[in-house]
C-alpha cells in the first residue's frame, strides 16, 4: 500500500522541497537537537560548541548555524574535522588535545552533549563562560561526577533535554524546509540491516541509517 489514513492529530506536514528518507531522522535526532536550542534560545551573538560528531552532533551543528551562532564541534577524533567543515562548523577542537583544549577554556555560552558513550564532563565544564549551559542530550549510561566548584565559581548551569511534542516537531519541520536542512543519510535495503546494525555500532555511518521500506 503507498497509503496509510491516521488521526490527523498525529500527523505532521513535511515540505515537498524536503526529501522524505532525509527528513525521516529529524524525527527523532533532530527535535532532539533543535527543541533545546530553541528553549535557550541560542543564536546570534552566542558562542555554541558541538560535543560529538554523530546522527545527534551532525544536526546539533546544522541548527546552530542556522540560528546564527558561532558554532564549535568538539571531538575525540581528528578524523571527523574534514566532516565538520564540510557542515559548516565554524571551529573544530580536538579533545584528546590539552593544547586545543586550553584554548577554548571560558570561551562556550553553550555545551550541546551529544554523546552517548560515557565520558567526563569535568574535562568540558571550564569550557563555559561565566553563566554558560552545558546540555545533556546524549545520554550516557554512566553518573556523572561533578565538581561543585566547578558549577558555583562560574554560576555555570547542567541541564537535560527531551525531545519536544508535536507543535514544537512541526516548528522544527517548517524551519527545516526554509533552512534546507535534512539529516545525513544512508538509505538502506531491509535485507542489508544487520551489516548496517554492525557498522552501526563501530560508528561507521554518516550519520543515520534509513530502510527503504519501498524494497519490502
Amino acid at each position: 500500500s503507498n497509503n496509510n489514513v491516521v488521526n490527523e492529530d498525529f500527523a505532521h506536514h513535511i515540505s515537498e522541497k524536503l526529501d522524505p528518507a532525509a527528513v525521516a531522522p529529524l524525527l527523532c535526532a533532530g527535535i532532539t537537537t533543535y527543541s533545546p536550542l530553541r528553549r535557550w534560545k541560542v543564536g546570534k551573538g552566542h558562542k555554541l560548541a558541538i560535543l560529538g560528531l554523530g546522527g545527534l552532533g551532525h544536526l546539533g551543528v546544522k541548527f546552530g548555524i542556522a540560528f546564527g551562532a558561532d558554532v564549535t564541534v568538539l571531538s575525540t577524533s581528528e578524523s571527523k574535522r574534514a566532516d565538520a567543515e564540510a557542515l559548516g562548523a565554524h571551529h573544530f577542537v580536538v579533545t584528546k588535545n590539552p593544547d586545543e583544549v586550553e584554548t577554548v577554556k571560558s570561551t562556550f555560552d553553550f555545551i550541546l552533549d551529544t554523546v552517548a558513550a560515557d565520558h567526563d564532563i569535568n574535562l568540558y565544564l571550564p569550557m563555559l563562560r561565566t553563566n554558560g549551559t552545558y546540555i545533556n542530550v546524549g545520554m550516557p549510561a554512566d553518573q556523572w561526577n561533578i565538581s561543585s566548584f566547578a558549577l558555583v565559581g562560574g554560576n555555570k548551569t547542567v541541564t537535560g533535554s527531551g525531545a519536544g511534542g508535536l507543535p514544537e516537531t512541526q516548528e522544527m519541520l517548517d524551519f527545516c524546509a526554509e533552512h534546507n536542512i535534512v539529516s545525513d543519510i544512508e538509505l538502506i535495503n531491509i535485507k542489508d540491516i544487520h551489516p548496517a546494525f554492525e557498522r552501526m555500532l563501530r560508528g561507521d555511518v554518516r550519520y543515520r541509517f534509513v530502510i527503504d521500506m519501498a524494497m519490502l
